[in-house]
């Protein structure tokens, strides 16, 4: 048992330095009013002769700057602690995604190229690592001590956040959101490789097919290439029978929907539009697609969505 947890990754040294600021600002606020409180209790204890019949006189300039000192300095860590979340949650263009889905009570781990892990992630050292989580169940909460992460995971949405790993070894993987029964032994580990062990590590685990290849086979097996395609060209060239919006080049790319709002396509767009296509209703297309909620699962949802995020480069013929 250690009292102090290692410093894992980037950013967790400033995490602890803002804590560790709120921890000491609190502490002189507290010393201060106690301090007073103590010395008054003295000052004007039973049996003492100080003269209490004075009118006390007001301290108009000690009062301010105290009220004003502490109000500046809980304001600052607010600044700080806004910036410092704001940044946790704003990956780098180049971060490699993986996809985390929480499940009563286990963690399963899907890696880009098809690589799949139950309770334990591998990952490079050095590289940014964005997790986008979801939960198949109830909510749960992806915590990593060493890594100064904690954030929910909630079923039906997709929930985001990166970090850069920068010590090798082995770190503790908990759910620190009471999920049921088996809470408890909802845990996992992480893994920090070198470049060289992760590349060895992805080969000796990579014999299925890629996440968008298993996507594209699930992508015609639900219909989806009966509007949008088999290429994710549209289903409004000639000769289609349904208008439907292309799908190469959509993801990262702003849309327009019917109600004039301009989102982004990425990750949770594409998971509303398959499962509340109602919701995100494209401009100039009918109200056609159906919904697929209760008919896909998460583990699913990632590959189509892995297939149709491969289409971004191509452009349609």
């Amino acid at each position: 048992m250690t009292l102090w947890l290692p410093e894992a990754t980037t950013t967790a040294p400033e995490v602890d330095h803002l804590i560790l600021a709120m921890v000491l600002i609190s502490c002189a606020v507290l010393a201060l009013v106690f301090g007073l409180m103590l010395l008054y209790v003295i000052k004007y204890r039973a049996g003492s002769g100080i003269d209490r019949g004075a009118v006390a006189k007001k301290t108009w300039r000690l009062e301010t700057s105290w009220t004003v000192a502490t109000l500046v300095a809980f304001f600052g860590l607010f600044i700080w602690g806004a910036d410092l979340y704001l940044r946790l949650f704003e990956p780098p263009p180049d971060a490699m995604k993986i996809y985390v889905i929480g499940k009563q009570w286990m963690w399963k781990i899907e890696h880009p190229g098809g690589q799949s892990e139950i309770d334990a992630l591998h990952l490079p050292i050095g590289r940014a690592i964005e997790l986008v989580m979801t939960s198949e169940d109830v909510i749960h909460d992806f915590s990593v001590p060493a890594f100064r992460i904690k954030h929910d995971v909630l079923p039906g949405r997709y929930e985001s956040l990166w970090f850069e790993a920068k010590r090798l070894g082995t770190y503790h993987l908990f759910c620190t959101q009471l999920c049921g029964t088996g809470h408890a032994q909802m845990t996992g580990e992480i893994v920090v490789l070198t470049a060289p062990q992760f590349q060895k590590w992805l080969q000796q685990n990579g014999a299925g097919e890629t996440l968008a290849a298993a996507g594209k086979t699930l992508f015609m097996r639900n219909g989806c290439s009966g509007c949008h395609g088999g290429n994710g060209v549209g289903g409004n060239q000639a000769g289609s029978a349904v208008r439907a919006p292309a799908l190469a080049g959509l993801y990262g790319s702003a849309v327009t929907l019917a109600d004039g709002t301009v989102v982004t396509a990425d990750d949770r767009y594409i998971r509303d539009c398959i499962l509340l296509p109602a919701t995100q209703r494209v401009a100039g297309y009918p109200p056609v697609m159906p919904s697929f909620a209760g008919q896909i699962n998460e583990d699913d949802l990632l590959k189509i969505i892995a297939y149709i995020k491969s289409l971004a480069t191509e452009k349609p013929s």
